[in-house]
Order: structure tokens, then sequence, then C-alpha cells
């Protein structure tokens, strides 16, 4: 079944969790986390996106990211994707890493941003990896570490935190310490499991009456509201054909690079009708570009986009998935 759309807009924070296939582990030592995290900095700064916390697990990760100008699903995939191929050949393994596609929560920055750290964070000492908050401010595969300036992670976006608890960084730090250390008491939603975690998220900040109905969001109604309109902007505003294509791949779960070659497996026929249809019948795109794209005829494109118009309205749910 095709999976609702993201909310993927620049300028929102965003909490992502990512999950080992099967809850398997996905960092076996030392190596895969320096890897990871060496990786993951340079995209940060390729792409203008901040990091205000991330937790390296055994099974699964945490980041809070805002991206500043790109897309929140093209960072990850060159994330993960790179992850991965290291990984497998490293291990020498084969098959998915990762399970099915990360998850990721729009939030409302006004409200959660402290608490959002304050979670992440504290998962290492809350799964057991570290037995006491001396530890974690010493532990290299959190972001804690590089807050208190016992790391360095080049992307990290420190300032942001410490700022909320004082007018320099020493009684920032200082702040920041006490704030998470009060967090101990909080109890906290089983780290293995997503269900519950926006609601415990929303308990502790004194918004769980409020929390908005769309599970794609950490935040209140009223921040709904205002986020709708930019999530339903007119398609041929929003997304450029490459950004399209990854869209629609993501949506129908093929593999991008398959949308461009001529073959038989489950999905794909369906995926480019339907990037046809939206591409040259929705946002009025040159079928000649999409032609290119698509390693396809004219006339190929031409009998997609009928295609996909029918495969599109015989599933609403799908076309919503796409147009937003």
């Amino acid at each position: 079944m095709p999976r609702s759309a993201r909310l993927d807009i620049p300028g929102l924070l965003q909490h992502v969790i990512v999950r080992g296939n099967e809850r398997r582990p996905i960092f076996l030592d030392d190596q895969d986390r320096s890897f990871f995290l060496e990786r993951f900095s340079v995209l940060l700064r390729e792409t203008n996106t901040d990091c205000l916390a991330w937790t390296l697990l055994t099974n699964h990760f945490h980041l809070l990211l805002r991206p500043r100008s790109g897309c929140l699903a093209t960072f990850m995939r060159r994330l993960l994707t790179s992850y991965a191929v290291t990984f497998n050949l490293r291990h020498e393994r084969s098959g998915h890493l990762f399970q099915n596609r990360y998850k990721s929560f729009v939030c409302e920055e006004e409200s959660y941003f402290l608490e959002l750290v304050r979670y992440i964070h504290l998962n290492p000492l809350r799964a057991g990896l570290v037995e006491s908050l001396t530890e974690l401010a010493a532990y290299p595969w959190c972001g804690h570490a590089v807050v208190l300036g016992h790391r360095m992670l080049p992307g990290q976006v420190c300032i942001e935190v410490l700022e909320r608890f004082g007018q320099n960084v020493q009684e920032g730090r200082a702040g920041y310490t006490a704030f998470i250390a009060a967090g101990l008491g909080q109890g906290a939603p089983d780290p293995e499991e997503n269900k519950g975690l926006r609601r415990w998220l929303s308990k502790q900040v004194g918004q769980e009456e409020n929390l908005a109905a769309d599970a794609r969001i950490l935040g209140s109604e009223a921040f709904f509201q205002t986020v709708q309109p930019i999530a339903t902007a007119p398609l041929s505003k929003k997304i450029p054909l490459p950004g399209l294509l990854m869209k629609v791949a993501e949506i129908f779960e093929v593999s991008p690079e398959l949308l461009s070659r001529r073959t038989r497996l489950t999905g794909v026929a369906e995926a480019r009708a339907a990037f046809c249809y939206l591409a040259v019948g929705v946002m009025a795109c040159n079928g000649a570009e999409v032609a290119r794209m698509l390693g396809m005829s004219r006339a190929g494109v031409s009998i997609a986009v009928g295609r996909g118009k029918t495969i599109l309205e015989d599933n609403p749910s799908l076309l919503d998935s796409l147009l937003n």
C-alpha cells in the first residue's frame, strides 16, 4: 500500500527516527559509527541543514534537523544510501539495512525545541549504553557531549541550545546541564517504540489536549493550520522534476533509478505513468523533457500520461499523497 506523504518543508524543525531492518543492529562497532558521523557532518554542511540534536543507538538513531533550503528527503536519501552501501561492503552482507522508510515529524519549534533536544540526548542513558550523566557527557555517539564542548561535530548547531539557558557559553552549559538532569525524573516512552512518543512529548510541554490530529506533526492544531497552506501549495510551484521523481518513487516504494529503465518489476510501470501524468498533465512540463528523464519516446510519455491519470483518479488517497 502506498504511504502517506511527508510534510517536507524547508525551515521547519523535524524529528527523524531511523531503525534497522527487523530491528537488527545498524552499528556493529565504532568504525561504523565514525563513518556515519563523518558522512552526516559533510552532508549537514553541503546541504545547509542544521542539526540541533542527535544520538546513535544500536539498532536505531534519532536526529533533530532543520533543512534551511533543500528537502529533508534528499538529505536522508544521500545519508542512508551511502551508509548502507558502505556497511554492507564492510560486513560482507546484502539486502536492506534499514526498516522501511524513516519516520519524520514536523515539529512546532517554539513549544517542542528543548524537549526534543532533551529527549534525544537522554536516549543513551535510558537505553543503558551509559550509566550516568557523567558518562553521557563524554559519550562520543550523542550530541550531548558536543553541546557541552567535550566533542566536536561540524554542522551541529549548539549556540541555539545554549542561548536558551544563559547570556554566555558558560552560563548556557550550566543551565543546559541542569535541564538535562531534570529530565531523568520524567520517565519516557519505550525507546524501541514510536507509538505514544508524540503523545508523551506533548504531555511534557502541556499540549496534550491540543495536539494536532495529523500524525506527521508534533505540535498544536493551530500549528497545523499554519503548516497546511505551505504543504498544500500547488505542486508546480513546489517541486522541480527531479524532486517529483523522488517523491513518486518514495510513495510507490520503488527505486528512483528504476524509473528511467525499461523493466517489468511490480510497481515501476505504474510509478512511471503516475510521474508522467503529474509532470505533463498537472505541472504542464515539456513532454520531451520528461521523455529524456525516463528514457522514453514522446509517444510513450503521451500514452503514460493517460494511464497515469486513470491510476491516480481511481486511487484518490494515492493522488492526495503525491500532491501533499
